[in-house]
């Protein structure tokens, strides 16, 4: 940790919050990078569970009073009750998202009541370890996007034991589940309407934003190829009876899915151009792939193909897919005289997943170094020009640790389909290696970049 690091945890447990977010603000300001509330840098120095919902609870600014008075307020637009996690997890994701949005403009956390009945009583539900893993993992399990602040804690209520889920507002609505944008209206939830939508766009905070929200001053929005738009990611990105539903112009679409910055300026953002932009490199230097297809094991060895790929991300995606199956070889094993088995060389998810990995965790900003794919007799070599960021390090990579560089390029991924589940693409990269008989993933690990190397069958 940074001496900055631990004045915040000090004054943060003194709870001179004002101070407090001062400093925080100030630490953003001084690194260009956002701290979700306390920091990123805090969050991930802090390894017990116990001392990080301390710190959590300290931010979010809610004592137990506050939530005692939450609890027993069965009118209040920021809280929700719910009597188990298990009959009512969809309802209870939607209300995260709800007050993620914070519609009213409360700007204070809503909280999500596991345990208790609609008219105050209690459930008596049973409350374990597991229950509250549970709960916490709906933060960033791809359902909600992007990403809610959220924390999850167990506490004991007017004598009702219950968990509870303090949301913060997010810097960046609007979010949502499964294409739906979800508000709090009164005491219940509601699917934003597109004047909802509109209100959620203009609550952005410019100066929280991460550099893949960030609006490209070179570029307009004629630089955006609208058919791509509307042909593959607004379908992809919104519910299908939302758009039936929805009327609005194609600007508005663009301000309420981060691709282009307000109404008002119609700045493409990075994730805008990165996912539907006529021509991405452009404007964002090091937005390509390099493919290399080598003759030998060494670099120096002759050059049978290569490639540059700098398509907007789901053409440049799928162009990828058709790239490994050209290049994988698949062999025939005669087993006796009848059977035959056939496997290829490498397996092709594995490939596809760690392709996908590098392109959604590099680094855009700091260097304008494409992703490179090297491709040798012996081996493929991913090379991803940005280092371990947020809360992965060496020990836990590819142990279901999750923490996002470029949140929305994820969100735009997630979208079209490229990543089903967040924080598995190394573990089922291991998986297909493993069961077509490939060796181990190796990794080579530097401040700046990460170097992925498949061994061949």
């Amino acid at each position: 940790m940074y001496d900055g690091e631990f004045l915040l945890l000090s004054l943060c447990f003194e709870q001179d919050l004002v101070k407090c977010q001062q400093l925080i603000l100030y630490m953003e300001l001084a690194s260009g990078i956002p701290l979700i509330a306390p920091s990123e840098l805090l969050i991930r120095a802090l390894d017990s569970f116990e001392t990080q919902n301390k710190l959590w609870s300290i931010y979010t600014i809610m004592t137990s009073e506050e939530l005692l008075s939450l609890f027993k307020d069965l009118e209040s637009d920021r809280a929700e009750r719910k009597e188990s996690w298990r009959s009512s997890k969809e309802k209870i994701r939607e209300a995260i998202c709800a007050f993620a949005n914070d519609l009213p403009d409360h700007r204070l956390p809503g909280v999500v009541f596991v345990g208790v009945k609609d008219d105050g009583s209690c459930a008596e539900l049973t409350i374990t370890d597991e229950l509250l893993r549970t709960v916490s993992r709906c933060k960033d399990d791809g359902t909600i996007v992007p990403f809610p602040t959220m924390v999850v804690q167990k506490h004991v209520l007017n004598g009702c034991e219950v968990v509870a889920i303090i949301v913060e507002p997010s810097y960046s609505p609007p979010i949502r589940i499964r294409g739906r944008a979800w508000i709090r209206v009164g005491p219940r939830r509601a699917i934003a309407s597109p004047d909802d939508e509109r209100i959620l766009n203009e609550k952005r905070r410019s100066i929280d934003i991460s550099f893949d929200l960030k609006p490209v001053f070179s570029a307009s929005i004629d630089d955006l190829d609208m058919g791509l738009f509307q042909r593959t990611y607004l379908p992809s990105a919104v519910a299908f009876d939302i758009l039936e539903e929805n009327e609005r112009p194609l600007e508005h679409q663009l301000v309420s899915l981060r691709l282009v910055d307000s109404i008002k300026t119609q700045i493409p953002t990075v994730v805008g151009i990165l996912t539907v932009g006529k021509t991405p490199r452009e404007y964002i230097y090091g937005a390509y792939v390099q493919f290399l297809r080598i003759d030998g094991t060494e670099l120096t060895d002759p050059i049978i193909d290569q490639k540059e790929l700098d398509d907007p991300l789901p053409d440049m995606l799928r162009l990828l897919d058709d790239l490994l199956e050209i290049n994988v070889t698949t062999g025939s094993t005669f087993i006796g005289s009848q059977l035959e088995t056939k496997q290829p060389d490498y397996p092709i998810e594995a490939l596809r997943q760690l392709i996908r990995n590098a392109i959604l965790h590099r680094s855009y900003e700091a260097n304008n170094t494409p992703v490179r794919i090297t491709w040798f007799d012996d081996r493929v070599e991913i090379f991803n020009p940005g280092g371990l960021f947020g809360q992965v390090n060496e020990s836990n990579l590819g142990q279901g640790a999750t923490d996002y560089r470029n949140p929305h390029i994820a969100e735009a991924l997630k979208n079209l389909g490229f990543v089903q589940r967040f924080g598995f693409g190394i573990p089922i990269a291991e998986k297909a290696l493993s069961a077509n008989g490939n060796p181990s993933i190796e990794f080579q690990i530097a401040p700046n970049n990460v170097l992925a190397i498949v061994r061949r069958r």
